[in-house]
C-alpha cells in the first residue's frame, strides 16, 4: 500500500481543513488537505514528464513547508524514492552519500542549489528543480501546467520510500532505507503514541511527525523559526503562533522547548490551549517536564524515547515521576523513559557492543536476555524498526537475527524494572569499567539534572580521568562545590574532576544530546573553571 492513499483519504474526508500552516504572520500560507493533494498530483505529472520512473531516487533539499510535502506526495505517488542528506554536514558528506546511492533528480531551495558549486556529485545529477525561480542548470519547480497523476502506482510493502543517512562522523555514512510498509507501521505507532486526532493543530518541528499528522487529519503548524538550530531559535514568534492558532499539541526537541519555556516564564505567558506536549530526540529530564507543565497547565506532558531506526520506542508522562522515581534518579538509577510502546518488542541483553552477535534460535535468544533490574544493551524488534541498511553496510554490528526476526541493537544501555518500565543509562560505547564495577554516563548526568544551577552536564572518561563537564545555568548564582551536588556516595567515587565550560557541544540535529567526540576535543582546551576534590567552582556571573 502506498502512503499516498492515506493522504488522499484525508483530502476526501476533510478537503477544506488546513493541512499545513506556515509563515511569519505577515505572509501566512495555509494549504488545505485538498490543495495539498491537487498540488502533489500535478507535481507527480511534472516529474513524470521529466522522465522519472518508478524506483528512481530524488534528492530533496527543502525546509519543512507545504512544498516539501507536495514533493513527497508526488514522489510516493510515482513509486520514486525520496533521499535526504543533511546539507549542514558538509560537501564531503554529500559526496559520500551520493556515491552510496546516486540520485536521478534534485529538488532544492534556491540557496541549496549553491551547494552545486562545490559538489561534483550534485552537478552530475541529471534532473534539477528549483521552486519559484529560474536557475542556471535547473528546471523551475512549477507544476501548474502539468497534467495531474491521480492514481498511485501499485506497490508492495517492501517498496523503498525514503533514504536517509547516518552522520558518518567516524567514517562512511550508513544508508537507511524506509519502505512504504515501514512508513505505514511508523505512522500507526506515532498516531497511537502521540495520540494524533483529526482536527487538532500540532506545532510540527520534525518532518516525520508532520507526515504522520497529514496521514491522521491533523493540521501541522510549521514554526516560524530556523529548525536547523532548534536550541537557538527566537522563541517569541513561535509562542505567538501557538497562541494565535490555539495549537492543541506540540512535539519538539528538549532544546527547542527549553527556549519556549524560558520565554514564557520570563514574560508570564501560559499556553492553556495545549492539550498534549511531547519532547524527544534526546534525554528529557523531569525538570524540563515540570517547566513545561507550568507554561501549559492543561496539557499532558510526555517524554518520548526512540532512535533513528526505531521511533518511538517508549514514552512516559510527567505525572509518572513521583518522589520515589526522582530520588532513584538522584541516586544514580539512570533516566526513567517509561513503558515500551505497544507496537514494539524490547529486550535487554548483556552489553557486548562492538561485537557481532547471532544468529540465534528463539531459545538461545531468550536465554541471552537479562531479567528485570539487570543492565545491558537495549534491543528492539517490530514493524516500525528498521530491518537493515543499504547493501547491508552496518547490519553486521547492529542487527541480530533470531529465527527470521530482525532485532535492532540501539547502542543504548538500560534496564527494565519490575513494572516493565525502561530506565536509560546512556550509550554502550561510553561505559567505564574499573575495580568498582561499570558505570554509564546517564547514571551521573541524570543525578545532577535536577540541580537548577546546572543547564547541561556530561560525564566522560578522558585520559584515565573521570570528568563531569558542566554548563551552568545563567540564573545560577554563588559558588558550587563538589559536595554541594549532593551526589550519592557511589557516584562521587566515579568523579575525579569537575570542569565548567561556557557551553557544552550538542548534536547538530536536535541541539540537545551531548556530542561526545566534540566534547573530547573541548576537554583538551582550558575550561572556565576546574577542580577536583572539594575545591570551589565559582558560578557564572550575571
Amino acid at each position: 500500500m502506498n502512503i499516498t492513499e492515506i493522504l488522499q483519504h484525508q483530502a476526501a474526508a476533510r478537503p477544506t481543513a488546513p493541512a499545513i500552516i506556515e509563515g511569519d504572520g505577515r505572509r501566512t500560507r495555509i494549504t488545505s488537505f485538498a490543495e495539498l493533494e491537487a498540488a502533489s498530483a500535478r507535481a507527480a505529472g511534472l516529474l513524470q514528464q521529466a522522465g522519472l520512473r518508478q524506483g528512481d531516487v530524488v534528492l530533496i533539499f527543502l525546509p519543512m513547508s507545504a512544498e516539501l510535502y507536495i514533493a513527497l506526495g508526488a514522489i510516493f505517488r510515482l513509486g520514486l524514492m525520496a533521499m535526504f542528506v543533511d546539507p549542514g554536514a558538509g560537501i564531503t558528506h554529500i559526496e559520500r552519500c551520493c556515491a552510496l546511492h546516486p540520485p536521478q533528480a534534485l529538488i532544492a531551495a534556491p540557496k541549496a542549489h549553491l551547494l552545486r558549486l562545490g559538489s561534483p556529485a550534485l552537478r552530475r545529477i541529471p534532473l534539477k528543480f528549483a521552486p519559484g525561480l529560474w536557475l542556471p542548470g535547473a528546471r523551475r519547480w512549477d507544476s501548474a501546467r502539468a497534467a495531474p497523476i491521480i492514481d498511485s502506482v501499485a506497490l508492495q510493502p517492501d517498496a523503498p520510500a525514503l533514504l536517509t543517512f547516518t552522520s558518518g562522523s567516524t567514517g562512511m555514512p550508513k544508508a537507511a532505507v524506509r519502505s512504504h510498509g515501514f512508513l505505514l507501521a511508523q505512522h500507526q505507532a506515532l498516531k497511537q503514541s502521540l495520540e494524533l486526532q483529526a482536527g487538532g493543530i500540532d506545532l510540527a518541528t520534525l518532518p516525520i511527525v508532520a507526515l504522520a499528522n497529514l496521514a491522521s487529519g491533523v493540521t501541522s503548524l510549521i514554526p516560524n523559526a530556523d529548525l536547523r538550530r532548534p536550541g537557538h531559535i527566537d522563541p517569541r514568534p513561535v509562542v505567538e503562533q501557538l497562541r494565535a492558532y490555539r495549537a492543541t499539541s506540540a512535539a519538539a526537541s528538549p532544546a527547542l522547548l527549553e527556549r519556549l519555556a524560558g520565554y514564557c516564564e520570563t514574560h508570564g505567558i501560559t499556553l492553556p490551549d495545549l492539550r498534549r506536549l511531547f519532547s524527544g530526540g534526546a534525554p528529557v529530564f523531569p525538570r524540563l517536564l515540570d517547566r513545561l507543565q507550568h507554561i501549559a497547565p492543561n496539557a499532558t506532558i510526555i517524554a518520548v524515547y526512540g532512535s533513528t531506526e526505531a521511533e518511538p520506542i517508549a514514552h512516559i508522562e510527567r505525572s509518572a515521576f513521583d518522589a520515589a522515581e526522582r530520588q532513584a534518579m538522584n541516586d544514580g538509577a539512570g533516566l526513567l523513559v517509561g513503558r515500551p510502546v505497544q507496537a514494539i518488542e524490547l529486550r535487554i541483553i548483556p552489553d557486548r557492543w562492538g561485537q557481532p552477535l547471532g544468529p540465534f534460535s528463539d531459545e538461545e535468544f531468550m536465554a541471552l536476555c537479562l531479567p528485570p533490574g539487570a543492565a545491558g544493551e537495549i534491543v528492539v524488534a517490530g514493524p516500525h524498526v528498521l530491518q537493515g541498511y543499504l547493501n547491508g553496510q552496518g547490519n553486521h554490528e547492529t542487527k541480530i537475527t533470531v529465527d527470521g526476526t530482525t532485532w535492532h541493537r540501539t547502542g543504548d544501555a538500560g534496564y527494565l524494572d519490575e513494572q516493565g518500565r525502561l530506565w536509560l543509562l546512556g550509550r554502550c560505547a561510553a561505559r567505564f569499567d574499573n575495580e568498582r564495577g561499570s558505570i554509564y554516563p546517564l547514571a551521573v548526568e541524570a543525578a545532577v539534572a535536577g540541580d537548577e544551577r546546572i543547564r547541561r552536564a556530561a560525564w566522560i572518561a578522558h585520559n584515565n580521568r573521570r570528568i563531569l563537564a558542566l554548563e551552568l545555568d545563567a540564573r545560577g548564582t554563588g559558588r558550587l562545590r563538589l559536595e554541594q551536588l549532593q551526589l550519592a556516595g557511589h557516584l562521587m567515587t566515579h568523579i575525579d574532576e569537575i570542569r565548567v565550560y561556557d557551553r557544552l557541544p550538542t548534536d547538530r540535529r536536535h541541539n540537545a544530546k551531548i556530542d561526545y567526540p566534540a566534547l573530547r576535543a573541548l576537554l583538551e582546551r582550558r575550561p572556565l573553571w576546574s577542580h577536583g576534590g572539594s575545591a570551589v567552582v565559582p558560578g557564572l556571573r550575571s
